[in-house]
């Protein structure tokens, strides 16, 4: 695999996991907000171990911009 592959198929991969992670503790009868409540605070943390504040908050301020503009539920 290049160089230029690997990035992408590592997010492919996290995804994945993730996604099964997600599959898992919905079938544990964990709720919705409970399940997005962690991988967010677990996001933060991963992040903040490897990010500036500023870049973290960037980050927040264009999620934030996807609620407000309604993109995040049309992709839904």
């Amino acid at each position: 695999m290049s160089k230029s592959t690997e990035p992408h198929a590592h997010l492919s991969q996290a995804g994945a996991i993730i996604d099964k992670a997600i599959e898992y503790m919905a079938s544990q009868n964990i709720g919705q907000v409970e399940i997005a409540s962690a991988l967010l605070g677990g996001s933060l943390a991963v992040l903040s171990r490897s990010m500036p504040d500023d870049s973290i908050i960037a980050i927040l301020t264009n999620a934030i911009e996807s609620v407000r503009s309604g993109e995040l539920r049309s992709q839904s």
